[in-house]
């Protein structure tokens, strides 16, 4: 069916169609004008009586929907901003362990010898060091730290190159490096390389969910990760052997976070993530912060994850 324009007040009578309850008229149009019809419905659906009705829960207020959108945001801000501490980090360990290793010249350290040497990796190697030449090459007169190098020095060292990367090239730089070096990355957080690998690329999608602020709070990834100690100590249900919580989730990334960060970025993280969350709760009223909770994949315990030391105690 063919989508036509709707005045704010036309939104607002469609709204009231589906039973949300509006409390103040010109703030509603305010905002609807502000934020977007379409993205603020995309939040609606916790308030529906069900995914057939499409009717939103008796008492359901327009505040109560805005709210949670305001909530979206700003876990995304305070995932953004945590996501750029780790890639940073990434970055950072990368650069250093790789020009230690191989050199601090383009020639050196994206010489093809220094990668995996598996043959089905061969185009995708090749494909990436174009890739991380053609940025150095893009860079060279706009980012100040490379044009500094290419003026004075005639190259750019990794730890400048990294600053331009995407963490998506990153992430494939991991994937396609010699497996000892991969184990010493790996190492510096204290993980497996299986996991380091499922890891970055979870990492690099939800920066970019977030740098095009995309809603978050119910994102599902692709790639799902292992179970790990956290799930178990946290006493996350099982369904059918695979945990209900913490796989392919927000919580998920939580438990991601926990291993990549320095535990005093983590727990200010978790505090301002629960802050929010408590927050939310108290502007909720026709729904539970549970459901809330379990859409995220938090369980009700998420604040324990904090306290969990290395070992997982």
């Amino acid at each position: 069916m063919l989508k036509t324009f709707k005045t704010l007040d036309e939104q607002i009578d469609i709204l009231k169609s589906k039973g949300l309850e509006i409390e103040d008229y010109d703030y509603t149009k305010d905002i609807l004008l502000r934020e977007n019809y379409f993205f603020i419905s995309g939040y609606r659906h916790l308030f529906l009586k069900s995914p057939q009705d499409r009717m939103f829960i008796p008492g359901t207020t327009f505040r109560e929907l805005y709210s949670l959108f305001t909530f979206d945001r700003q876990i995304r801000n305070i995932v953004f901003k945590n996501l750029l501490i780790v890639e940073n980090n990434a970055k950072s360990i990368f650069s250093y362990m790789l020009s230690k290793k191989y050199g601090i010249k383009e020639k050196n350290y994206l010489n093809a010898s220094n990668f995996s040497r598996d043959p089905e990796k061969s185009r995708q190697i090749n494909d990436l060091i174009k890739k991380m030449k053609r940025q150095i090459r893009i860079n060279g007169g706009q980012h100040a730290a490379t044009a500094h190098y290419m003026t004075n020095y005639g190259y750019v060292p990794l730890w400048v190159v990294v600053k331009v990367l995407s963490f998506g090239i990153v992430s494939e730089l991991y994937s396609v490096l010699k497996k000892e070096d991969q184990v010493e990355i790996a190492e510096v957080y204290g993980i497996a390389v299986d996991d380091l690998l499922v890891y970055l690329p979870i990492l690099a999608n939800y920066r970019n969910l977030c740098a095009h602020e995309d809603v978050l709070y119910d994102h599902r990834t692709q790639r799902r990760i292992d179970d790990t100690k956290y799930h178990y100590y946290l006493g996350i249900p099982m369904m059918d052997g695979e945990y209900i919580y913490g796989k392919d989730d927000l919580f998920a990334l939580v438990i991601i976070l926990k291993q990549l960060l320095r535990e005093e970025d983590f727990t200010m993280f978790m505090n301002e993530v629960s802050y929010e969350i408590s927050l939310l709760e108290g502007r909720l009223n026709s729904i539970n912060i549970r459901k809330v909770l379990d859409k995220i994949g938090f369980p009700l315990n998420y604040k324990d994850i904090v306290r969990m030391d290395s070992y997982g105690n």
